[in-house]
């Protein structure tokens, strides 16, 4: 009896990620990768590489590159699609899922003379609605995890060959990628992976089905030198070679030759980590719980048809930043589809994953990320709006509040009414960078193991194998714990906080001032006439009871800045503080200044009327002016996330607080302008 072995790779880096990265991905994996299957033209197996990377690996690699188009002409390799710049197909227009799709189809067709049947669905986030698109891109089978079809109730013992699903009467093949072989190739032996390919026997048109990430094979930690020094990918392609029981075969030869299992109904899932890392923290930290409580061998048996975490769209009710860019890309491929505008390119690159979901390491949390995502933004907005002005209002956020944007010919300014009637968006427009790009300080469920007493790592004996990265620790530094900041409002800008004497730099870092008014965070009316936008909330000061306050602020825009003005009167008697707190994001820190002074961790001044912050990289001065002095205090903005290696802390932004008096009114003017230097 044979076993049909439906091998296939999976190679992808985020949109214009940092070039040493790539050049570390090829020679540690995909160059070394290709040499040894190439030596092999037998072995059948499958590959999907995201368009945006196959172009840097053609122009950084041309011989690689020949090397994998001999491949494909030779019959080797099965190439799949998807969305040319690796979007999460759910949360993007349907008619740009299409588009994507049909755009790495046709690069597929043009360089390597194939027209892809089968889709990789990136990051596994499996929705049914997206049948029809699949199918309108000429997409006839898919693969996912054997997980996704364990949440429906299958058995794993039954998910040895496809399953067909439909939508609205439109059929989609779905392969089940099993994660016995995820876990054994290429970790353990030659020999134990032989031996999980061949359980997969049950009947004679039985397939053990693998399609897992390249990076697997000589990125991650410790697999080059198991994968390439000490040969395991070369033993294994012969070792499987040889085996007469095993047969290699490309997942449409497969799936034409064989009937399907049976049908299948498989719910919103992606696999098990990303649902856990959707739900907040504390929620992440209570379903491990429950899962450890149930035990390792009963969760597998029976408990992973039941427990589960959440999502992937959760990331956008987890992480305001996320669902702000997600909701700007919607807004922008309606400007597009309703347009005859060219900004097709930036708008498919505006929505590649990477930037709007976080789990263990990078992704959301790397400023780099987001800057990209923001470039590629503020192109299509370039290009929408040309050297106009123009101010615009929309709901596309979803949470029954406007946001107002303002667009002179050098900046773009958006501000949210449901959230202190703050600045969230500050695009240069011709630099296409957002000054605004800040990330929150928050709780992690990770951040844990911080306080968790240390855990003795997994480590399967050398002549076993190797460990994989998800059995990876983390090397904790007790000195981390103080790094440990969460922030309990976003941080834009324009936020209006009262408060009293005790506000102060090291208040302000570690955000433990006393509150007292209700504006931080909570939603404020909104007029915009004539090019003006006024921002109005009657609030209060609470003492414990509330004196009713009034704030009102006002932005007029010019072609450097805006003036603005704000309002403050209020029922309650006594002495306050009044801060006005900012936020900025900018790309490199180690050549900023603030007031001629280089910016250090974190720093005050006291009796100033003006701030001004030169940004040396994108050559612009940013200057914050007063009618009345105050005094200024300002830290680096910085996050704590894990590592593969340990815990990283990467600056987020510089938050400045200018501080004023308040004593039952406050009149106040000033002007931000960024000029070039």
């Amino acid at each position: 009896m044979k076993t049909s072995l439906l091998f296939g790779i999976h190679m992808h880096q985020p949109v214009d990620n940092f070039e040493w990265v790539i050049e570390l991905a090829i020679t540690s994996c995909y160059e070394p990768f290709f040499e040894v299957m190439s030596r092999y033209p037998s072995f059948r197996f499958s590959v999907h590489c995201s368009g945006w990377l196959m172009e840097q690996i053609e122009k950084l690699r041309p011989l690689l590159y020949e090397k994998i188009v001999a491949l494909a002409k030779s019959g080797a390799i099965e190439f799949f699609s998807a969305g040319y710049y690796e979007p999460i197909l759910s949360v993007i227009p349907s008619q740009d899922r299409v588009g994507q799709i049909q755009h790495l189809n046709t690069s597929i067709k043009k360089n390597f003379d194939q027209t892809p049947q089968g889709l990789w669905l990136t990051e596994r986030v499996w929705e049914s609605a997206l049948i029809p698109d699949l199918h309108k891109a000429g997409i006839r089978y898919t693969v996912m995890d054997d997980y996704h079809f364990q949440c429906a109730g299958f058995d794993h013992e039954v998910l040895d060959g496809y399953y067909m699903s439909e939508e609205g009467g439109i059929a989609m093949g779905l392969f089940p990628i099993s994660q016995k072989l995820r876990y054994a190739l290429p970790f353990l032996l030659v020999e134990s992976a032989i031996k999980a390919i061949k359980s997969f026997s049950r009947e004679e048109n039985s397939a053990a089905i693998i399609f897992d990430d390249a990076e697997k094979f000589g990125m991650w930690p410790g697999t080059h030198a198991w994968v390439y020094e000490k040969k395991w990918l070369e033993k294994f392609v012969q070792a499987v070679l040889a085996d007469k029981s095993i047969v290699t075969r490309h997942y449409g030869e497969y799936f034409n030759a064989n009937r399907p299992r049976g049908i299948a109904y498989l719910p919103d899932v992606s696999y098990y980590e990303m649902g856990e890392w959707s739900l907040r923290a504390d929620d992440a930290l209570r379903l491990e719980t429950l899962k450890n409580d149930m035990g390792v061998e009963e969760y597998n048996a029976y408990g992973v048809k039941f427990l589960k975490g959440g999502i992937w769209k959760n990331f956008f009710v987890k992480y305001p930043e996320s669902n702000r860019l997600h909701k700007r890309m919607i807004e922008l491929s309606r400007a597009f589809h309703a347009s005859e505008g060219d900004f097709q390119t930036p708008l498919y690159k505006l929505q590649t994953n990477d930037p709007l979901w976080h789990g263990v390491f990078g992704g959301l949390y790397l400023p780099n990320l987001r800057d990209n995502a923001y470039r590629y933004l503020i192109e299509c907005e370039n290009l929408r709006y040309g050297s106009k002005s123009a101010m615009a209002t929309d709901n596309n956020e979803l949470d029954g509040y406007v946001k107002i944007k303002a667009v002179t010919p050098e900046l773009i300014w958006r501000f949210d009414s449901a959230c202190g009637g703050q600045l969230v968006e500050l695009d240069v427009r011709d630099k296409c960078f957002n000054y605004q790009n800040t990330l929150t300080r928050r709780k992690e469920a990770y951040h844990q193991k911080l306080f968790a007493p240390p855990q003795e790592q997994m480590n399967i004996p050398l002549e076993e194998g190797i460990d994989t990265i998800h059995h990876l620790s983390a090397t904790v530094d007790a000195s981390l714990k103080e790094a440990l900041i969460y922030d309990w409002h976003l941080k834009n800008s324009f936020i209006d906080h009262i408060s009293d004497d005790r506000f102060n730099g090291e208040t302000f870092r570690h955000c433990t001032f006393p509150e007292y008014g209700d504006f931080a965070n909570q939603p404020f009316d909104c007029l915009e006439e004539e090019g003006t936008i006024t921002f109005m909330r009657e609030g209060g000061i609470y003492l414990p009871e509330k004196f009713t306050t009034h704030l009102e602020k006002r932005f007029m825009f010019n072609s450097d800045g805006v003036e603005f003005s704000l309002h403050i009167s209020s029922e309650a008697d006594g002495d306050f503080t009044y801060v006005l707190e900012h936020n900025f994001h900018f790309s490199d820190y180690d050549s900023l200044s603030i007031n001629g002074k280089r910016l250090e961790e974190s720093q005050s001044i006291e009796s100033i009327g003006s701030l001004e912050i030169i940004d040396s990289i994108l050559r612009k001065k940013i200057m914050i002016r007063f009618d009345h002095p105050c005094t200024v205090y300002y830290f680096k903005l910085q996050t704590l996330s894990q590592s593969e290696s340990g815990f990283d802390l990467s600056i987020q932004g510089v938050s400045i607080a200018f501080v004023f008096e308040l004593s039952m009114a406050l009149e106040l003017h000033g002007v931000l302008e960024i000029t070039d230097v």
